[in-house]
């Protein structure tokens, strides 16, 4: 195999790259498209009316999805589809539903405000997964696989997702403070020897 192969070069039946590879690989070796839709501040726009679309949508209440999951597990008809989520939503749950209900609704609050100001995007995201495959494994789909599905993409543009937003000036300032502050916690950094056995 050939080295060009290895570092991702397009391999037609005659052998070499071709003039496709040029219009669909870009010069590092990423799909052009790719790396337009996440990396270029044009398709932050896209990824601004993501972010303003799942941030605006809102949630159901704790006791009635788990509520609605653990009926719906006992009659066969929707609901929690597994056994062990059935007895989650039923032991924990539903007797903790009071503390639990403040708990997703302060979540999903906090997650819709980061994604409709475009800050720390790609972990907002992230955690509103968490909480669409709860709603989703409590048996109340509903546009829930919609958001996961844009959280997805969110994740994945998480460097020009929250470019017309505040990832904008808060992750050049969180890079910046981790590099200047990651290696001084336990005094000057030590790189670690490593032997290699003699052959």
């Amino acid at each position: 195999m050939s080295p060009g192969v290895l570092q991702g070069e397009v391999a037609t039946a005659g052998g070499s790259g071709g003039g496709a590879e040029g219009l669909l690989v870009g010069p590092d070796g990423n799909l052009r498209f790719a790396d337009w839709l996440f990396r270029s501040k044009a398709a932050s726009v896209i990824w601004l009316v993501a972010r303003l679309w799942l941030g605006y949508g809102g949630g159901v209440g704790v006791k009635g999805f788990a509520g609605a999951g653990v009926a719906g597990s006992a009659t066969g008809k929707g609901g929690a589809s597994y056994g062990w989520f059935a007895a989650f939503l039923h032991n924990f749950v539903i007797p903790n539903a009071s503390w639990i209900a403040k708990l997703v609704t302060v979540s999903e609050v906090v997650i819709g405000i980061l994604l409709l100001v475009g800050l720390f995007t790609g972990a907002a995201a992230f955690c509103g997964i968490g909480l669409n495959v709860i709603y989703m494994f409590s048996g109340s789909a509903g546009v829930n696989p919609a958001y996961a599905l844009v959280s997805v993409f969110l994740i994945l543009a998480w460097r020009n997702a929250g470019y017309i937003g505040l990832d904008r000036l808060a992750l050049p300032a969180v890079s910046g403070w981790l590099h200047s502050h990651g290696g001084k916690r336990h005094g000057a950094t030590r790189t670690p020897k490593v032997v290699l056995p003699a052959h």
